[in-house]
């Protein structure tokens, strides 16, 4: 059983909120979540903080993980994708830091999303600490 999630952000900047994402103290994968606009609905990263992740069946990603708890917010999921606009407010996962034409992205996010569900398999749900080592540099 997973017993902590840690979302480590490392990096701010108009391309977005990067972080490194890691799962009962190892590294797993890289994670991409929108600016940071005052945690206004599927726009801006969620604050720093303790949440609970907890399993749910989304209409678009299917099995998944959504981040409860966060004030003034609801449907913030885990899921695959590759650049901000993805986004939508969620954590995207990725294997590694890179750009997709002119932009900054995750990539592999599809089979990294896919490892993601297969470490969790057995978990209903999980803590999760957000915190942010960017420094606040933009």
């Amino acid at each position: 059983m997973i017993t902590t999630i840690e979302l480590i952000r490392v990096e701010k900047s108009e391309a977005g909120t990067f972080g490194v994402l890691k799962i009962d103290g190892k590294a797993s994968c890289v994670t991409l979540e929108p600016e940071d606009r005052g945690n206004a609905q599927n726009v801006s990263c969620i604050p720093e903080g303790d949440y609970v992740v907890k399993r749910v069946n989304s209409p678009k990603y299917g099995d998944t993980f959504e981040i409860t708890g966060v004030p003034g917010r609801s449907h913030i999921l885990l899921h695959p994708g590759n650049t901000e606009t993805d986004t939508k407010g969620c954590v995207l996962l990725g294997r590694n830091f890179g750009h997709l034409g002119p932009n900054r992205a995750v990539l592999s996010s599809g089979n990294t999303f896919k490892s993601f569900l297969q470490t969790m398999a057995d978990n209903e749900s999980a803590q999760m600490h957000i915190t942010d080592a960017s420094g606040g540099v933009r």
